[in-house]
């Protein structure tokens, strides 16, 4: 004699926080436990004054319901599938998060991540030669939105030696400005232990042009990842999409990384021109000494912060990059 038990489905509703959106499809984890579910949105989800082209974000805390069978001490990757996924019903507020001009011509904008406790900004000062400019627009945005930043400076066992000025003039610049620069080389695993006892415990963004050696960074933190495959996409995704995305990933040594593809533009968003300069820290600290209030820092006489420039107090390039912002009219490429 055999006893039937028959398994009720059950409804299940929580929170959990998204780490990777490809499409119409997203993974959530409930962090700190890594269990990735798939889950997708119900009809259109609208975030107030928001023009972003995606209301939902790798980092975004999102409600969710999931129509389940099983044990209630399963892992939700067990009771969760692509067949029948978790359904994201709302978005929960955010503490900050990270936003660029979409790459159309349009005046929409794209979320790069949400909810991070810093920003690892990774450049080269050769092998891809920097970009000031580029570097400066992203600094502002993380100063807009409150997002604490560390400079990354990679593959340094190719440029030390040869670009030393450079790299001297580089740290003076930017730790003149306020931020933390760290010297790492993914190649040899200089500096990446240190990198990797920042990460512990934090939610951080990496983010930078292509080739400046992001993905191979993040294997060198932590051999077990391959950023270019994605083991997420090979556990749940595979072949479903071929389009870039953003992924978040656990270090075996705590925290997590929100990778990002190799940005191309970064246009400011919502800011006027006139509150630009505030978002320099080493301008604004000088512009304490203006003669006029508000002041441009372009024309007016008695400017503090001009003053600096030619004494050289404050960087020529990052009040270049200033100038560059306020002339700045449509899409930043």
């Amino acid at each position: 004699m055999y006893l039937c038990i028959e398994i009720a489905n059950v409804m299940m509703k929580g929170e959990a926080t998204v780490v990777k959106h490809t499409g119409s499809h997203y993974l959530l984890s409930r962090l700190p436990e890594w269990d990735l579910f798939p889950a997708v949105l119900r009809g259109k989800i609208r975030l107030k004054g928001s023009s972003a082209t995606n209301p939902v974000a790798v980092g975004d805390v999102v409600a969710y319901e999931a129509e389940v069978s099983g044990n209630e001490g399963m892992p939700m990757s067990g009771m969760v599938t692509l067949e029948n996924p978790a359904v994201i019903t709302s978005v929960t507020p955010r503490k900050n998060y990270i936003i660029r001009k979409s790459t159309n011509l349009s005046r929409q904008s794209h979320i790069i991540a949400a909810n991070l406790d810093r920003a690892f900004i990774i450049a080269t000062i050769d092998y891809p030669e920097i970009k000031l400019p580029f570097l400066d627009r992203i600094l502002v945005t993380c100063e807009v939105y409150n997002i604490p930043v560390t400079i990354v400076l990679n593959k340094v066992d190719l440029y030390r030696d040869s670009h030393a000025e450079m790299l001297q003039a580089f740290h003076e610049i930017y730790e003149g400005a306020g931020y933390p620069v760290m010297e790492v080389s993914a190649l040899t695993g200089e500096g990446v232990d240190a990198l990797r006892e920042a990460c512990k415990g934090n939610v951080s963004l990496f983010s930078g042009v292509s080739g400046v050696g992001k993905s191979s960074l993040i294997k060198a933190l932590d051999p077990s990842l391959d950023p270019r495959v994605g083991e997420i996409s090979d556990v749940h995704l595979q072949g479903k999409h071929t389009t870039t995305f953003y992924e978040m990933y656990a270090l075996s040594s705590g925290g997590f990384i929100v990778d990002t593809p190799g940005l191309r533009g970064f246009g400011l968003v919502d800011l006027k021109k006139e509150e630009i300069a505030l978002y320099f820290p080493e301008m604004l600290k000088a512009s304490e000494g203006c003669r006029f209030a508000p002041c441009t820092h372009t024309h007016e006489p008695g400017c503090a912060v001009k003053e600096a420039v030619e004494n050289g107090d404050i960087s020529y390039d990052r009040y270049s990059s200033y100038l560059g912002m306020l002339e700045e009219e449509g899409k930043y490429r």
